[in-house]
């Protein structure tokens, strides 16, 4: 995978985002991810799911907040005990230990996926 240094690590030219730059990246069976950028502090992201795709059951992260911002498509979302059908524009918060999932209701559905700190884990 080619994802962008940290942002102290980057030069002028690196601190933007040019996405004929950045391939897909195949994070699981139907996800596709790539990174926007990063810093210690915060990551964006943007995930394209097929119809049906998700994040599997409920879970929840113990160090990350979580915004996601539902870019195209629609998903069922679950937080916490809340169950909502979003679809383009709409956005939901997952803080840290809340438990949440999204499945993509049509195909090509994406999101922006935002945490804070920085998901290091999708550098491994």
């Amino acid at each position: 995978m080619n994802h962008p240094p940290p942002l102290a690590d980057r030069t002028a030219c690196d601190a933007f985002f040019l996405d004929a730059q950045h391939p897909w990246v195949e994070v699981a069976p139907g996800i596709e991810r790539k990174i926007l950028g990063h810093t210690p502090e915060l990551l964006g992201a943007v995930v394209r799911f097929a119809q049906g795709a998700g994040v599997g059951s409920a879970h929840a992260h113990a160090l990350h907040d979580q915004v996601v911002y539902v870019l195209s498509g629609a998903f069922d979302v679950l937080v916490g005990d809340t169950r909502r059908v979003l679809r383009a524009g709409d956005a939901f918060i997952a803080p840290k230990t809340v438990l949440h999932e999204a499945v993509a209701l049509e195909p090509h559905s994406q999101l922006i996926d935002m945490f804070s700190p920085r998901r290091d884990d999708f550098f491994a």
